[in-house]
């Protein structure tokens, strides 16, 4: 049996997958969706694309891949982490986004 190892991300997907977190954090801001609204009702604290990593995208990835660091994850790991947060992001707070493309990271890049 043929068995086709899957590629692990590459720099392009990872700087994708950072911008992405950074854009989902500005989405949940404006929404007034602040962490405390999203995660602990205690607290008002804004999002940065760290906590997006940490508290939203890391546990999804844990929970359905079982890896603890994104330097792990496949370009299909990535899809599929990505498909099932947006989809909860969307029922639960209307917050969709598209990942970004290679033309948007390198937009972006450039700003800084």
């Amino acid at each position: 049996m043929n068995i086709e190892q899957e590629k692990q991300r590459t720099l392009k997907q990872n700087n994708a997958l950072h911008l992405m977190f950074e854009m989902l954090a500005e989405q949940l801001n404006e929404a007034g969706l602040d962490m405390r609204k999203t995660l602990k009702p205690s607290v008002d604290i804004p999002w940065l694309k760290e906590s997006v990593k940490d508290y939203l995208w890391r546990p999804v990835q844990e929970a359905v891949m079982g890896k603890k660091s994104t330097t792990e994850l496949t370009t299909k790991d990535i899809d599929k982490v990505f498909e099932i947060l947006n989809r909860h992001l969307g029922e639960k707070f209307g917050i969709e986004l598209e990942f970004p493309s290679v033309e948007e990271v390198l937009r972006r890049q450039e700003k800084v």
